[in-house]
């Protein structure tokens, strides 16, 4: 599965931002898909999973209460809705996919495919 993410840029602190990730090559219902993130000099970050079909959903403590993972299969996307952000959460951001059993899969060897990444940055 090919994924293309999307939606990033420069928001201020306290601002909203919606990143959406589209997959095609394969069907989109078979991948639990997740959101991670890297900031400059740091390891790569999970942030949030979602289910196969998107009943159930995984966070990070840093993301709890201020981003909603969701997905619709129907137009092979996944989003990350982010809100109350501040700089701390300025990185890329990657979606990734895959479609072993389990969840939430957290880690970030434990995906099959990756995004490119989209680039959020939070001015103070």
């Amino acid at each position: 599965v090919q994924l293309q993410a999307s939606g990033g840029g420069l928001v201020q602190a306290g601002g909203s931002l919606r990143l959406s990730c589209s997959a095609s090559g394969s069907t989109f219902s078979d991948y639990a898909m997740g959101w991670f993130r890297q900031a400059p000099g740091k390891e790569r970050e999970y942030v949030a999973c979602i289910s196969w079909s998107g009943g159930a959903t995984d966070y990070a403590d840093s993301g709890k209460g201020r981003f909603v993972i969701s997905r619709d299969n129907a137009k092979n996307t996944v989003y990350l809705q982010k809100n109350g952000l501040t700089p701390e959460d300025t990185a890329v951001y990657y979606c990734a996919a895959y479609s072993s059993s389990g969840f939430p899969h957290r880690q970030a060897y434990e995906y099959d495919y990756w995004g490119q990444g989209t680039q959020v940055t939070v001015s103070s």
